[in-house]
Formats: structure tokens, sequence, C-alpha cells
């Protein structure tokens, strides 16, 4: 396991917040030398705490209305079948194997509630060894920034 300290957690929570910032203003933020900086990032980066840098959407001005997830109980035996199934339909973008009531979670994204119906039906409902689904169609979201601490402090 790697070791990481409180100030590789403030970089990597003022990061994920914008991933945009440039280090001279990052490093003004954290009260830390530019080139220190610099070096702590290229380590996060090499220890692969920062995976990659990535850009959020503002999916509404792309067409993409709707945004839904979708509880998916499976047959066992066609669990990597169904899931490379999952894979290559365009609408789900994430999948995750979960305990409890259902299998597989999956997050979906559509135009429309007319596309989604047709997604869930047409595309996911008729996956070899797909029992059920059940989808929650999302009527609100707030995102919440991520602190990333040493010390986990539950309030």
């Amino acid at each position: 396991m790697h070791k990481f300290d409180e100030l590789d957690m403030k970089i990597i929570t003022e990061l994920a917040r914008d991933g945009n910032i440039s280090v001279p203003n990052l490093s003004k933020k954290l009260g830390i030398n530019t080139s220190v900086l610099y070096s702590r990032i290229k380590r996060l980066i090499k220890k692969k705490l920062i995976k990659k840098f990535t850009i959020v959407v503002d999916e509404s001005l792309i067409g993409i209305g709707v945004r839904a997830t979708m509880g998916i109980n499976r047959d066992p035996k066609l669990k990597d079948q169904i899931h490379k199934s999952l894979m290559k339909t365009p609408e789900v973008i994430e999948i995750s194997e979960v305990t409890g009531r259902f299998d597989i979670l999956i997050s979906l994204r559509a135009m429309n509630l007319e596309e989604l119906h047709t997604v869930a039906i047409e595309k996911i409902g008729k996956i070899e060894g797909i029992q059920n689904t059940e989808t929650f169609v999302e009527l609100q979201r707030t995102d919440k920034d991520s602190v990333y601490s040493m010390t986990r402090q539950l309030t």
C-alpha cells in the first residue's frame, strides 16, 4: 500500500473540484511552492492515486435529457455474456455488480423517456440471461464535491 499524507489529500480534493486549475493557482490556494506541487502531482499520477484528468459535460446541450439507474437480476451462468452485451449498449455508461436485491446496477443515459423505454425493452430486456429489471428515472440530481482526508471524521 502506498503512503499518502494530508497534503496529497488536499491536492486530490482540489483537483477533483477543478481539474482545470493551473498549478500556479493551486499552489497559491494550498500555500505551497509550485515546483513542490508539480512533483507531488507527478508522484500521485505515478502511484496511480490520480488515474486521469477528465471533463464534465453538460449532457443537456447534446440532447441527453434522461438519466436512470436500472437494477438487473441475471442468470449467474451467463454473467460474462450479459456483461459483454451491456458494455456494447451505448446508453449504458456504468455497470456495477452489487449485493442486495439486484445482481447488477447500471447507469443509463437517453434523449427522452421514449428512448429510455426502447433501450430498456428492446436492448437490455432482450439480452439472454436477464431475468428481470427495475428502472429508476432520475428526477433531480445534486452532485457533492469529494473531500479526501487522512482522518475521516463523521459528524
